[in-house]
C-alpha cells in the first residue's frame, strides 16, 4: 500500500474539545512528543486568533523538529481585500512554519450565510493559496463541510478544489466537519471526487469528526479509498463528540492494513503518547479506548484466560506490546484458576514456592466480591490481598488511628480536619491537616506523616475518587464501594475500599494506594 502522512491536530482541532486547554508551553511539550514518534504533520494553532498560539509558534521557533513538518492554520482572505493587506494570512507567515494549513468555504450554504458571494469565494481560496505559495510556503486546504456541499452543489464543491489546486496546495483535505456523512456515502463522494480530478494530478486527504461515531472508519475507508493524508488528534479529542481518533488509525493503517505510515519502534510509543496527552489535558484516560486503552486487551471470564494463556490469538486481535500495551487479566466472580495464577505472576505474587492451591485464592475472592469488592478495578488492592493470603505482605506502615472531624458554618462551605497515628517500623508518627472533605484531609494527614520516612511521596497524586453504594435496600445503613485511581510520573494504579462507613471505606482504599506506591518504591531502589 502508498504511504500515507499524518497530521495531527490535537494542538488547535482537539484544544476545541469541552474542558480541554492547553498552554503554549504545554503544546510545545505535546509537538515534542508527536515529533518524536513519527507523526508527519503537526498542525500547531491559528496564529491569527489569540495570543496563546502566537506565543506558541514564538517558542516553536527556537525548537527543532526532527521528523514532523510544523503547520501553522488559519483561513482564507476576507472578502474585497488584498492577502497583502490581509491580518490573518499575515499572521500565518509571521509564524514562520514550513506548512500552512488554511481552510475555505465549500458548501454554498455557507458562502451565502456570510452574505458572501459564490465566485468572491473562489478568488478568495485561489488568491490566499497564491499568496502563501509566493511567499514560500507548503500549502494545505481544508475544503470545509466538504461533503454536505457535495451533496447539496457538486458542481459547486468541486470548483473550489479546483481554484485551490490552481493556486497551488499541494493536498486538498475534504473535511466532514459535521460529522454527519455516512461511510458509505463518504466513500462514494471520494471516489468520484477522485475519478473527476484525477487529471489534475491532485492529492486528496480526509479529515472527519465523531459526531455520527463513525470518524475512525471514514478515515480508514478513506485511505482505502485512495487518500495520502489522514488528519485527525491524539485520542479523538475536539468539538463536540470528538475528531477522527490517531491512536486508533495509525495501528489500523500500519498494523492491519500494512500502510508504511509508522515505524515499528514508534508504534510502541502510542500508549504512552496517549496517557502523556490525556495528562497533559487533565482528562482521565479512557480505559475503553481501543488498542491503547487499559482495558483493551483485558480479559475476565475463567475459560477465555485459559485459552488466553495457550494461545492469544484465540481472543486477542492482536499483539498488544505491538502498540506499547499489555494484557490484562481481571479477577472477580467470574474468575477462575488461571485468572488468579496469570495475575499473580502479572503483579509479581509468587503462589508457587508457597504452597497455596490457586483455587483457594479464587474462593477467597468470590467471597470477598460478594462482600462488594471490586479487584477487576482496583490492581493495587489485588495485589495487597493475594499477599496478605500468601503470607507475604510486608507494610510500609501500620495505622494506629485516624479521627476526622467536618466543620460547617452559616457562611462558609464545609472544611474537614484528620489527625492519623502510624507506625513505621518502631517509630510512631501523628500528623493533622486539613482539606476540602475528609478524604482530602486523609488523604493529606497521611501524606505529610510518611513524608518523614519516603522523601518523594508527593510525586503521587489522587486522579479519581468515586463512591458507589452497594445495596440501596437499607438505606444509610447500606455497604459502600470507594474506588480510588492514583497516579505517578510513570504509572496509574487502582484501590478499593467497602464499608457501612464511608469514611471507613476511602481509608481502606487510601491506605491500599499508599502501600502499592511505597512498595513498588521500595522494590525499584533494591533492584
Amino acid at each position: 500500500m502508498e504511504p500515507v502522512y499524518l497530521y495531527d491536530t490535537t494542538l488547535r482541532d482537539g484544544t476545541q474539545g469541552e474542558n480541554i486547554n492547553f498552554t503554549a508551553e504545554e503544546k510545545l511539550k505535546i509537538a515534542k512528543r508527536l515529533d518524536d514518534i513519527g507523526i508527519h504533520y503537526i498542525e500547531g494553532g491559528w496564529p491569527g486568533s489569540n495570543p496563546r498560539d502566537r506565543r506558541f509558534f514564538e517558542l516553536a521557533k527556537e525548537t527543532e523538529f526532527k521528523n514532523a513538518r510544523l503547520a501553522a492554520f488559519g483561513s482564507t482572505r476576507k472578502p474585497g481585500i488584498l492577502p497583502d493587506d490581509d491580518p490573518n494570512l499575515l499572521a500565518l507567515l509571521e509564524s514562520e512554519t514550513p506548512v500552512v494549513t488554511i481552510f475555505g468555504k465549500t458548501w454554498d450554504l455557507h458562502v451565502e450565510l456570510m452574505n458572501n458571494s459564490l465566485e468572491e469565494n473562489l478568488s478568495m481560496i485561489e488568491d490566499s493559496v497564491a499568496f502563501l505559495k509566493k511567499n514560500g510556503r507548503e500549502v494545505i486546504y481544508d475544503a470545509e463541510h466538504f461533503f454536505d456541499g457535495y451533496k447539496d452543489n457538486p458542481e459547486y464543491a468541486l470548483q473550489t478544489l479546483k481554484v485551490a489546486h490552481r493556486g497551488g496546495a499541494e493536498v486538498l483535505v475534504l473535511c466532514d466537519t459535521n460529522g454527519g456523512t455516512l461511510t458509505f456515502e463518504l466513500v462514494s463522494i471520494f471516489r468520484e471526487v477522485r475519478e473527476k480530478l484525477s487529471r489534475d494530478g491532485v492529492n486528496l486527504g480526509i479529515h472527519t469528526h465523531n459526531d455520527s461515531g463513525l470518524a475512525v472508519a471514514n478515515s480508514i475507508e478513506a485511505v482505502n479509498a485512495g487518500a495520502v493524508m489522514v488528519q485527525g488528534t491524539v485520542n479523538g479529542y475536539g468539538e463536540r463528540c470528538g475528531n477522527a481518533d490517531l491512536m486508533a488509525i495509525i495501528p489500523i493503517l500500519a498494523l492491519k492494513m500494512d500502510c508504511p505510515c509508522m515505524s515499528a519502534g514508534n508504534l510502541k510509543k502510542l500508549r504512552s503518547l496517549s496517557r502523556f496527552v490525556s495528562e497533559t489535558a487533565n482528562m482521565i484516560p479512557l480505559s475503553t479506548r481501543p488498542f491503547v486503552g487499559r482495558s483493551a486487551f483485558a480479559h475476565k471470564g475463567g475459560i477465555h484466560v485459559s485459552a488466553v494463556m495457550k494461545n492469544p490469538r484465540a481472543y486477542e486481535h492482536m499483539n498488544p506490546e505491538l502498540v506499547g500495551n499489555s494484557r490484562q487479566v481481571l479477577v472477580s466472580d467470574m474468575a477462575g484458576k488461571s485468572n488468579i495464577e496469570y495475575k499473580a505472576r502479572e503483579l509479581g505474587v509468587n503462589l508457587g514456592n508457597n504452597g497455596f492451591d490457586s483455587r483457594k485464592i479464587v474462593q477467597a475472592v468470590k467471597i470477598m466480591e460478594e462482600d462488594g469488592y471490586q479487584f477487576d478495578a482496583a490492581d493495587g488492592s489485588l495485589k495487597i490481598f493475594l499477599e496478605k493470603f500468601t503470607d507475604q505482605f510486608q507494610p510500609a506502615f501500620d495505622l494506629q488511628s485516624f479521627r476526622v472531624t467536618i466543620e460547617k458554618d452559616k457562611e462558609k462551605p464545609c472544611s474537614a480536619h484528620a489527625t492519623v497515628k502510624i507506625a513505621v517500623g518502631c517509630q510512631d508518627e501523628i500528623t493533622a491537616a486539613e482539606g476540602d472533605g475528609p478524604v482530602s484531609a486523609l488523604d493529606n494527614a497521611l501524606r505529610k506523616a510518611l513524608d518523614k520516612f519516603f522523601p518523594g511521596i508527593d510525586e503521587m497524586h489522587l486522579v479519581d475518587f468515586k463512591v458507589r453504594v452497594i445495596d440501596g435496600r437499607d438505606g444509610t445503613s447500606s455497604k459502600v464501594r470507594v474506588l480510588i485511581e492514583s497516579r505517578d510520573q510513570d504509572n496509574i494504579w487502582s484501590t478499593v475500599g467497602v464499608s457501612e462507613d464511608i469514611i471507613e471505606a476511602s481509608w481502606q482504599a487510601l491506605a491500599d494506594s499508599f502501600q502499592y506506591k511505597l512498595a513498588k518504591q521500595k522494590n525499584l531502589l533494591c533492584s
